[in-house]
């Protein structure tokens, strides 16, 4: 087996761009930088609006008043 062919893993930083929130991680890389983290996504942080999206056999069904 070959020597020294697999990356160095250390701890690395990682940073929100959308709060500013870092938080360290292990990685290839020194620094990650996110567009969203938990911090500030709306399903973590309880703020996600669920949208109602009929199928097609629902407007259908709409559409000709079938129940």
């Amino acid at each position: 087996m070959k020597k020294d062919i697999q990356p160095k893993y250390n701890r690395c930083k990682v940073t929100c761009l959308t709060c500013g929130n870092t938080f360290e991680t292990g990685s290839v890389l020194s620094e990650i930088r996110v567009d969203t983290c938990a911090k500030c996504h709306p399903f973590y942080t309880g703020k996600q609006r669920f949208a109602q999206n009929d199928g097609r056999v629902d407007r259908f069904m709409k559409k000709y008043g079938m129940k």
